[in-house]
């Protein structure tokens, strides 16, 4: 049997679904897997140090999230042109002392919309927050069809990094401020830590959100039914769930891990799905 050891780096991932998600995937390729969570913020460590920590301890590759994903991407070498175009990363592996660094966010996004709206350009949308899964799912909207992005954060200097790096691969991106977003889109994404345990339940009142939109995503899958997708689901919006990124991403992510496709990818999503749910019915609230 194979033995492999993986590991996730957050802030805020005690009740991370990943664990679950590679342990599952790999006992369909008689593979023992095991993977831990290093939290920086717990340990005192910076995140090169966490990075150090992972390698010296043997792990074959680490998942990254927030608030790292844009760090990660100075620590490692990316053959992937989308990965070098956004500025952040996900997936890192280790081969001997050469970090190779992937972004599943950004392919998971992708097949995430084209599951549940096919070929449907995304047309004008909001995009709210800028950070590595924002920037991830930016530069996918520019492979789905996007006619103009609507960008918010909080932050106003990281929109505008966003900004500028999506000007230059295409012209006609606005950024705007909560005071001008747009009454009419045609989508709505969230991929702000908003909805998460900790967090406030929106990025904003819900009077300034869009009065009308045809399709929205949210990033967080942990609680599934989240205020922004019942917001959602009241204006008739056709929804995308975070649990189809964290899983599409988690399928590409694992073959970059191990080199081998997952074998049953149906009964791994509905058990990864019964996992959320029942977490969530816990009270847990978490993203990957």
């Amino acid at each position: 049997m194979i033995k492999m050891k993986l590991g996730l780096i957050g802030d805020n991932i005690l009740s991370s679904s990943a664990p679950a998600f590679h342990v599952k995937a790999a006992q369909q390729h008689n593979i023992e897997l095991s993977y831990e969570l290093i939290i920086p913020k717990r340990s005192g460590m910076d995140f090169t140090a966490a990075l150090d920590y992972a390698k010296n301890a043997g792990l074959r590759g680490i998942n990254v999230t927030l608030p790292y994903k844009e760090e990660a991407f100075q620590q490692a070498q990316t053959a992937e042109q989308h990965t070098q175009k956004l500025g952040a990363l996900n997936t890192i592996c280790f081969d001997g002392d050469i970090l190779s660094g992937f972004n599943t966010d950004f392919t998971g996004f992708l097949k995430s919309y084209q599951n549940i709206r096919g070929s449907q350009p995304a047309g004008n949308v909001l995009l709210i927050g800028a950070g590595g899964v924002g920037r991830s799912v930016a530069f996918a909207l520019l492979e789905l069809g996007v006619s103009k992005i609507w960008l918010f954060d909080k932050n106003p200097e990281r929109a505008c990094h966003l900004t500028d790096a999506l000007n230059r691969q295409k012209h006609d991106i606005a950024w705007t401020i909560a005071e001008d977003l747009p009454e009419r889109v045609n989508g709505v994404l969230k991929c702000s830590p908003a909805g998460m345990y900790g967090y406030a339940s929106l990025p904003f009142a819900q009077s300034a959100f869009p009065a009308d939109f045809d399709w929205a995503f949210d990033a967080v899958y942990q609680p599934v039914e989240t205020s922004f997708k019942k917001l959602a689901t009241a204006r008739q919006a056709e929804f995308i769930s975070g649990f189809d990124l964290f899983f599409w991403q988690g399928v590409d992510a694992f073959r970059i891990f191990t080199g081998q496709e997952i074998k049953d990818v149906a009964s791994l999503r509905l058990a990864l799905f019964e996992k959320v749910h029942h977490s969530t019915q816990a009270g847990q609230a978490d993203q990957v």
